[in-house]
C-alpha cells in the first residue's frame, strides 16, 4: 500500500482509523474465510437484462465480483455500465434475472435497506448544510446516537484526510476536497458495497491523477468491496483489480487487468483499451510456439502461439503502440527470432518524455508508434527500421 513505508503523524492517524473502522468486518471475513474455505462473491449477477421499452440497455449477462475487490465496469457512454450500477442501487428495476448482496437477492429491497454507498459524478453535496451534515446524513436514519454520529463523522474526515472542516460549508471547499467529502459520506456508513459513478471526470488532469490514486489507497485500507463505472481506461488499468469491458449493453470481456490489456479477446477491446495497431494477414505456419502470419505488405511476422489457429485462417495482428522498438536504419541489426521490418517517417507529436509516431510501411499502409525519448527525435521523412518480439504480438480471429 502506498502509505505503508511513509511515517508522517497525518498518515498515521489515517492508518490508525482505517484499522479501527474495518477490524471488526476484516474478523468475519477471515472467519468466514476459515470456515468454508474460500470466499463467496459480494455481489452476483444472474441473467440480468435491462430494457427500457424496446431498447435493450444490458443484454442477459451473468457477473461475480468478490469481496473486497474493485472492479470497474468500462465502455464507452451510452454502453450500459451506468444502467448496470443503478440496478446495483436500486434506482433501476431489472427486466429479467437476479442481483444478489452476501448472497441475498435484492430485487425487491429497497433502496434504503441495500447498505450501499454511492458516489456522483457531480458529488451531489447539500449545499446549504455543513459539512458535518453532509457526511452524517446517511447515519441519522440508521438510528445512531448523537455521540456515535461525531464519532464516526470525525473519523470518516480523518480517512479523506480533511479533519477539522465539519463546519465549513461545501462553496468553501475546492473541487478535490469536496470529492473527498462525498467519498467521507459514502463511507461513514459502512457500507457493504460501494457504488462510484465515474466520480473523477469532472476534475482537472493533475487533480485526478491525485484523486485516483486517493480513491485506490482508500479502498485498500477499507478493504470495501466497490463498483467503479468510468469510460477512461487509465483509470480501469491502474485501480482495477477486475475489469468488465461492456459495449452496446453486451459483455466484451472481464478479467483482470493485465489479461483485458495484453489478451483482447476482439478488436473492439483491443481498440478501446490503449493504443493498438490493427495488422491484417494470413497464417501460412503454425508450430508449437510460433505463428507465422503473412501480412498486406508481404512481409512475414511470428506472433506467439496462444490460440487454436490454423493455417489459413484470416486474423489481425494486435501490436500495442508502446511495444515496437525504433531504430535508425543505418544502425539496425536485425536479431534472430524478432519480427522487423522498414519504414519511413510520415508524422509526429511531441509529447514530453515521449514521441508519437505514424510510420509509412507502404501504400495505404502505417503503424502508431509510441516511443520513449532516448536520444533523439526522428525526422519526418527519416527511415528508420521497427522491431518487435513475437510474445507482443497477439491474434484475435476477424470478425464478419
Amino acid at each position: 500500500m502506498a502509505y505503508e513505508g511513509t511515517q508522517g503523524p497525518e498518515v498515521q492517524r489515517q492508518l490508525r482509523a482505517c484499522r479501527s473502522f474495518c477490524a471488526e468486518t476484516a474478523n468475519r471475513e477471515r472467519e468466514s474465510t476459515l470456515a468454508t474455505g474460500k470466499k463467496q462473491p459480494m455481489v452476483q449477477f444472474k441473467g440480468i437484462m435491462k430494457k427500457f421499452g424496446k431498447v435493450m440497455a444490458v443484454e442477459k449477462m451473468d457477473f461475480d465480483i468478490e469481496e473486497g475487490s474493485l472492479v470497474t465496469l468500462l465502455g464507452p457512454s451510452g454502453c450500459g455500465k451506468t444502467t448496470l450500477l443503478r440496478m446495483v442501487a436500486g434506482l433501476e428495476q431489472p427486466t429479467e434475472g437476479d442481483i444478489f448482496i452476501k448472497g441475498v437477492r435484492i430485487n425487491d429491497t429497497p433502496i434504503h435497506k441495500r447498505n450501499l454507498g454511492m458516489i456522483f459524478q457531480n458529488y451531489a453535496l447539500f449545499p446549504h448544510k455543513t459539512i458535518f451534515d453532509n457526511v452524517a446524513f446517511g447515519l441519522k436514519y440508521r438510528n445512531v446516537s448523537r455521540d456515535e454520529i461525531r464519532q464516526k463523522v470525525n473519523r470518516a474526515l480523518e480517512m479523506v484526510r480533511l479533519p477539522g472542516v465539519e463546519n465549513r460549508m461545501p462553496s468553501q471547499l475546492s473541487g478535490g476536497q469536496q470529492q473527498r467529502i462525498a467519498m467521507a459520506r459514502a463511507i461513514v456508513i459502512e457500507p457493504d458495497v460501494l457504488l462510484m459513478d465515474e466520480p473523477l471526470s469532472a476534475l482537472d488532469e493533475n487533480l485526478r491523477e491525485e484523486m485516483r490514486r486517493e480513491v485506490d489507497n482508500l479502498q485498500q485500507l477499507l478493504g470495501v468491496t466497490t463498483i467503479f463505472v468510468t469510460h477512461d481506461q487509465r483509470e480501469a488499468l491502474s485501480m482495477s483489480d477486475q475489469i468488465l469491458v461492456m459495449k452496446d449493453g453486451s459483455k466484451q470481456q472481464e478479467g483482470d487487468p493485465q489479461t483485458v490489456y495484453n489478451e483482447p479477446v476482439n478488436h473492439f477491446v483491443a481498440d478501446f483499451l490503449g493504443h493498438s495497431n490493427f495488422i491484417r494477414g494470413e497464417i501460412v505456419a503454425v508450430d508449437a510456439l510460433h505463428v507465422k502470419i503473412r501480412i498486406e505488405t508481404g512481409d512475414v511476422l511470428l506472433a506467439d502461439n496462444r490460440g487454436n489457429f490454423t493455417v489459413g485462417d484470416r486474423v489481425e495482428l494486435v501490436v500495442r503502440a508502446q511495444r515496437f522498438d525504433l531504430f535508425p536504419k543505418e544502425e539496425f541489426q536485425a536479431k534472430e527470432g524478432m519480427n522487423s521490418f522498414e519504414g519511413r517517417i510520415k508524422d509526429r507529436s511531441y509529447m514530453g518524455g515521449e514521441v508519437s509516431y505514424f510510420i509509412e510501411l507502404g501504400v495505404d499502409r502505417e503503424i502508431h508508434i509510441i516511443s520513449m525519448m532516448r536520444t533523439r527525435i526522428y525526422d519526418i521523412g527519416e527511415k528508420v527500421s521497427v522491431q518487435v518480439a513475437p510474445h507482443h504480438c497477439h491474434l484475435i480471429a476477424i470478425e464478419n
